[in-house]
């Protein structure tokens, strides 16, 4: 069956976070370099938080409550206005057949200062921000009422994200089919979901 419907991530789905991080989170990794109250490696530190929410990683690396609330703080009050283009096979995705939906999990003013910075609005039906430090939901709430309101079976949408934890396992949980974008192969053991690195790959959905 044909897709009606895409439900896509932002952040190393559309682009690459990599692509600005240093610039983008150079005030926050001075903030936990001179903390010194992180209890792993900082090149780690920092390749995680270009790729998961902020309070997935502070957990992980067991921040102090102090350093992860000065975090928090930062980033919510963050916002991009340097560069920054969607991968280059972004372009396939606007010639879909399909009404696409964004969904990322992060900070509101920064989440959609990328977005804008990208000029990419026009290309969803509808944009979701998933702001764990002012919401409870989750993607897996937001997908579940994306389908409820637009009266989209299960069967008829497809998720693309390159988190295998986040927008993947919500997918999954749903019953909702799910594909693993791995542009630059960060998830090599992932065997139970089908993976691309390009976005062409989505035409045999259709």
């Amino acid at each position: 069956m044909s897709k009606k419907a895409i439900i896509f991530d932002l952040d190393n789905t559309i682009y690459s976070v990599h692509s600005i991080g240093d610039k983008l989170f150079a005030t926050l990794f001075q903030l936990i370099i001179e903390s010194g109250k992180h209890d792993n490696d900082i090149d780690a530190i920092k390749d995680d938080i270009m790729r998961k929410p902020f309070q997935v990683v502070a957990a992980h690396y067991s921040f102090s409550d102090e350093l992860t609330q000065k975090g928090i703080d930062l980033l919510k009050n963050l916002t991009y206005r340097g560069p920054i283009k969607p991968f280059s096979d972004y372009q396939e995705v606007k010639h879909l057949p399909a009404e696409k939906f964004l969904v990322t999990t992060g900070f509101l003013k920064l989440q959609q200062s990328k977005i804008e910075r990208m000029g990419i609005e026009k290309d969803f039906k509808e944009i979701h921000i998933v702001d764990p430090a002012t919401s409870g939901k989750t993607k897996k709430d937001v997908f579940a009422d994306v389908l409820k309101r637009n009266k989209y079976n299960f069967s008829e949408v497809l998720v693309v994200g390159d988190d295998p934890h986040s927008e993947i396992k919500a997918a999954k949980e749903l019953g909702i089919e799910a594909v693993l974008y791995d542009k630059n192969n960060y998830q090599p053991a992932t065997t139970s979901v089908k993976k691309i690195v390009d976005f062409k790959e989505l035409r045999v959905f259709f």
